[in-house]
């Protein structure tokens, strides 16, 4: 399992494109492109006007080859390629 800061894996994804190796809740690994750079993301669209309750383990990024907002858990990462 691969450690990193949040802040420093933010800052990875808003540079670019970051492929993810991380284990989803149910236990299986995904591989994930993911980003936060403007001009690739596209905005969420807040459909409620319920405010939802920020949590720091978990990180929303743009997957690319799925073109969508996908999130996963930090403390679930094992790798991450630039």
């Amino acid at each position: 399992m691969q450690t990193i800061s949040k802040s420093n894996l933010v800052n990875m994804l808003h540079g670019g494109i970051v492929q993810v190796k991380f284990t989803k809740k149910d236990g299986t690994e995904r591989t994930m492109k993911c980003t936060l750079a403007e001009g690739i993301i596209v905005p969420h669209e807040k459909k409620t006007d319920r405010e939802k309750t920020v949590n720091e383990d978990i990180l929303s990024v743009w997957d690319v080859e799925n073109n969508g907002w996908r999130s996963f858990r930090l403390d679930s990462v094992i790798e991450i390629n630039k």
